[in-house]
C-alpha cells in the first residue's frame, strides 16, 4: 500500500484526491493537510465513500507524522514553492499540479529532487485527454501556417492563460523550430479597437486567448489554418474526476522516476 498525504484537502481538487485516493485499492491516505480546516474531521471536510476519520492538519510536519510516502499537493504557487524545499529535505515523493509554476520554479524543483531521496512528478494537467491533445498538436504544428490556443476555464481560476495553454505553445514553437518551420506568420492585424482583442503573444508567435466563466471547469481548443483548410483540436474536462486518473497513475510511479518528471507525457512513454 503506498501511504499519501493530500494539501489542501479541503479545496476542490484537494477534496477531489482524497476521494481518489481512499477509493484506490493499492491506497491508503494517511494524511490531510489545510490551515484552514486545522482540527476538523476529514469526513465533514469532503463527502465521498471510504474517506478515513483523519484530523485535518495545519502543516506538512503531519505528513512526517503519519509517515506518508507521497504527497499530493494542488494548492497555489506561493505554498508551492515553500512546500517543495520541505518535501525534497524530508524525502516525501510529490505530485504536484498546481498552476502558475514558471521556469524558474522547475528548475528549483530539479536542483531540489536531484538531491533529495524523494522524487517529484510535477504538471500542468493531470487529464489524459489533455496530454494527448498537446501530443497531436505538437505533431501538427509544424505543417500548418498559423496556430491559435483557447483556453476556457471556471471563474474562480486565478492565472491565465492557463498553464496548460502555454505548456502547449511552447511545445508546438519546439516542435515548429526542430522541424525547421520557425515562427508563425505575425499577426497583420493593425487596428485594435479593444485592446486585447487578439489575445497574448505566446511562444513562436502563437497567440493565446483566456475564457473565465462560471460553470466551466477546464478546456482548451487549439485551431490550426493553412492555405484552404483549418485543424482544430480540443479538449473538455467536465468535471475534476477527469484529472484523478492521471493523478493516481502519478502517485504509483513517482517513486521510481528519480530526480524530477515534468508532465505525465514520460508515464505515458512519450
Amino acid at each position: 500500500m503506498i501511504r499519501v498525504g493530500v494539501m489542501g484537502a479541503g479545496g476542490r481538487m484537494g477534496s477531489e484526491v482524497c476521494r481518489a485516493v481512499a477509493g484506490a485499492a493499492d491506497m491508503e491516505l494517511v494524511a490531510a493537510v489545510d490551515p484552514r480546516l486545522a482540527g476538523a474531521d476529514l469526513r465533514q471536510v469532503v463527502d465521498g465513500e471510504g474517506i478515513p476519520s483523519l484530523e485535518v492538519a495545519a502543516s506538512a510536519e503531519a505528513l512526517e507524522g503519519n509517515r506518508a510516502e507521497v504527497v499530493v499537493d494542488f494548492t497555489v504557487a506561493e505554498a508551492v514553492r515553500a512546500n517543495l524545499p520541505w518535501y525534497a529535505g524530508h524525502g516525501v515523493h510529490a505530485v504536484v499540479g498546481t498552476t502558475g509554476l514558471g521556469e524558474h520554479d522547475l528548475a528549483t524543483a530539479a536542483r531540489l529532487f536531484a538531491e533529495s531521496p524523494a522524487n517529484a512528478v510535477i504538471a500542468a494537467n493531470f487529464a489524459i485527454g489533455a496530454v494527448l491533445l498537446m501530443r497531436l498538436c505538437e505533431l501538427a504544428a509544424p505543417f500548418m501556417d498559423g496556430i491559435e490556443v483557447i483556453e476556457l476555464h471556471h471563474d474562480a481560476k486565478r492565472d491565465a492563460p492557463s498553464g496548460t495553454a502555454l505548456d502547449t505553445a511552447r511545445r508546438m514553437a519546439a516542435a515548429r523550430r526542430a522541424a525547421g518551420a520557425g515562427e508563425v506568420p505575425p499577426d497583420p492585424t493593425e487596428l485594435h479597437t479593444l485592446e486585447g482583442t487578439r489575445g497574448g503573444l505566446g511562444p513562436g508567435g502563437i497567440r493565446v486567448h483566456s475564457v473565465r466563466l462560471r460553470g466551466l471547469v477546464a478546456h482548451q481548443e487549439v485551431i490550426f489554418g493553412a492555405r484552404g483548410q483549418s485543424l482544430s483540436v480540443r479538449h473538455d474536462s467536465y468535471d475534476r474526476g477527469s484529472f484523478m486518473p492521471g493523478v493516481l497513475m502519478a502517485v504509483r510511479e513517482v517513486g521510481s522516476r528519480p530526480g524530477l518528471t515534468v508532465g505525465l507525457d514520460p508515464l505515458l512513454g512519450f
